[in-house]
């Protein structure tokens, strides 16, 4: 098995390589503007780095998000054209998830990414691999309560800490860790999401009301 994994759900452009046993090579670097230049050559690193070519591949892994519409679709379309050209399965994985399974906590604790707009992407969890419901969006402010005394993991809880007091790393996904997820997973027979993006509001672009509609004469 070699699972190919990557990730644009956040400012990290992340591409790792799991042998089924461990990663074998792993390449991140955070530029929330530059997903679609940054993705390809980092797949083009890990392989080389393990010494392998993209036809030993077995399956892809993708980050779902919930993520910003741009940088989201950018890794989702690269996966499902590798899934497409070589024939083999793409697995869909939350990046909260990922967040949440690299934290390796065994408490209940929270994950939440930046969402601009004064909001976070977030969830709870029991423990590194017990998500509790579904991800959400919403402002810091409007969630401090609930998650009042729970440690908070990511981007999301180091940018407010009035409403994150507990707020630690790791900051952004890791590939790496979305493979492992993905491995022990697919060693347990566990269903997987469809790769799909989980945007959870409307993209930050807008058709116009009422444009003009030019037709020819």
């Amino acid at each position: 098995m070699l699972l190919l994994a990557v990730d644009t759900a956040t400012p990290a452009v992340t591409a790792a390589l799991h042998d089924g046993s461990s990663v074998v090579a792993e390449s991140s670097s955070v530029d929330a503007r530059r997903h679609g230049e940054l993705l390809l050559p980092a797949v083009d690193r890990v392989l080389a780095e393990a010494g392998l070519k993209l036809d030993a591949v077995t399956a892809v892994v993708a980050g779902v998000g919930p993520g910003p519409y741009t940088g989201l679709r950018v890794g989702l379309v690269t996966a499902a054209t590798f899934g497409s050209a070589l024939g083999v399965p793409v697995y869909g994985l939350c990046t909260l998830d990922g967040l949440a399974y690299a934290s390796g906590l065994e408490e209940p604790f929270v994950v939440a990414t930046d969402a601009r707009r004064k909001e976070v992407y977030w969830a709870r969890y029991e423990s590194a691999r017990a998500r509790v419901g579904e991800p959400s969006v919403d402002r810091p402010a409007d969630i401090a309560e609930q998650l009042a005394g729970l440690p908070a993991v990511g981007a999301g809880a180091l940018l407010y800490p009035e409403a994150f007091p507990d707020a630690r790393g790791p900051e952004h996904v890791s590939a790496g860790a979305l493979a492992s997820l993905a491995a022990e997973k697919l060693a347990a027979g566990e269903a997987f999401l469809p790769p799909l993006p989980l945007y959870l509001r409307r993209p930050d672009a807008q058709v116009p009301k009422n444009y003009k509609v030019v037709t020819p004469k």
